[in-house]
């Protein structure tokens, strides 16, 4: 490494050798491309780089095709976006922004009340339906502050100055929402490097819930594996009772989940087919309490999410009673008051509802969400052994539905 700098490595330029146009063919059918350039400072240029500093990185835009289920150019949500919906202060788009912002789009698409998702690295930090924005993002910042920190917002409602004033208080990329008040995009504007993407076509978010389109993933010797998008969607009619049969035993939850229990069972799937699998989200309240993401086994995915509750629930408190994060905090004697409260609502997780986007083929994850006082799990079920966990929800009195759906994200 002698002689080079660290912007020799870590350079920066918007500039790209990816073609201005790609075609895509299959059987008879083609889909063209256009590479998407937006003019910062005077200069067109393409995206920041790709995951890394380093790696070239282009977007393309379908301007016509049938395959990916558009009609042509201008019906795109994100890949659409001009130099009039991006307020840059700093620095352009990069990759992993669009690629943060399409998913947290996926999982607001489903929400109709004001809903605001915090995504990072390709996760949701925090997600939260209110009746304001402010108080939908104040919700879903308070799930993980620090993983929130350098994140993406998106809301599907217009950011005001009370809003703006709540994000300023941490550090994120990009805000994405249909519309920015004036003092609310002036106030965000003051935030170094901070990108303000107004996206109109959020309010049409709702079409794209049932439309299918094909998804492309890149090997390493080049081949490249090609899948239809899935249909996640899923309302209330279409929950099923918890039940199975194994050696011709028939085996049934008790409990049916109440009102409020099915409506934020609704709410954490909508999250969790947005995850990375394995994954388990805990919700209350249409907020998420915990998100497990990204684990090779799915008990693990609970400890791990349970685990992050309780440091993220004591970090929030310290915040709100001090004003600092919670490693900032030398006092032993505060820290040990903030536990204790922690541990009496068991970090917001008692009274909760948990999401699985695959089945539970064991009781092990039923018994460890049941020490921490979940009332009720939505999963889709399918495994020879249901039977396992719905024995194990009769003995903790937890409701069970399943969705007869899976939603694994990888």
């Amino acid at each position: 490494m002698a002689g080079k700098k660290l912007g020799d490595v870590y350079r920066e330029t918007g500039t790209d050798n990816f073609p201005e146009q790609m075609t895509i063919t299959i059987g008879h059918e083609k889909t063209t491309y256009r590479k998407r350039e937006w003019k910062t400072e005077g200069e067109k240029e393409g995206l920041r780089y790709g995951d890394n500093p380093g790696q070239e990185a282009a977007l393309y835009e379908p301007v016509n095709g049938r395959f990916n289920g558009y009609a042509g150019t201008g019906d795109g949500i994100i890949s659409s976006l001009t130099e009039n919906d991006c307020l840059e202060t700093g620095k352009h788009l990069s990759k992993s922004n669009f690629t943060d912002l399409d998913s947290a789009l996926n999982i607001l698409k489903y929400f109709d009340e004001p809903t605001v998702v915090i995504m990072k690295h390709n996760n949701p930090s925090g997600v939260a339906s209110r009746n304001s924005v402010k108080e939908a993002y104040v919700a879903a910042n308070d799930t993980d502050r620090i993983a929130a920190y350098g994140g993406v917002v998106a809301a599907n409602a217009g950011i005001d100055a009370g809003t703006a004033s709540e994000i300023c208080r941490n550090f994120v990329e990009v805000v994405a929402a249909p519309s920015f008040g004036k003092a609310a995009k002036d106030m965000l504007a003051q935030k170094k490097n901070m990108r303000l993407l107004t996206i109109q076509e959020i309010s049409k978010l709702a079409d794209y819930r049932k439309k299918r389109y094909l998804e492309f993933k890149a090997l390493l010797d080049g081949g490249i594996i090609v899948q239809q998008s899935a249909d996640n969607e899923l309302s209330a009619k279409n929950l099923m009772d918890a039940e199975a049969e194994y050696k011709k035993k028939a085996y049934a939850v008790k409990r049916k989940p109440t009102a409020g229990e099915i409506d934020d069972m609704l709410f954490s799937w909508k999250v969790v087919q947005g995850v990375i699998s394995n994954s388990m989200v805990f919700v209350k309240g249409k907020t998420t309490v915990a998100i497990g993401t990204g684990e090779q086994d799915r008990v693990g995915a609970t400890e791990l999410a349970i685990a992050k509750a309780y440091k993220k629930a004591a970090d929030r408190v310290c915040f709100q009673m001090y004003g600092i994060p919670l490693w900032e905090m030398k006092e032993n004697e505060k820290i040990a008051a903030i536990e204790k409260e922690v541990e009496a609502t068991k970090a917001g997780l008692k009274g909760s509802v948990l999401a699985s986007d695959g089945f539970l083929p064991f009781r092990d994850t039923v018994d460890v969400a049941a020490k921490v006082g979940v009332t009720a799990i939505i999963q889709p079920g399918g495994s020879a052994r249901d039977y396992q966990s719905i024995e194990a929800c009769n003995e903790h009195g937890i409701a069970m539905a399943f969705t007869g759906k899976r939603v694994f994200r990888h």
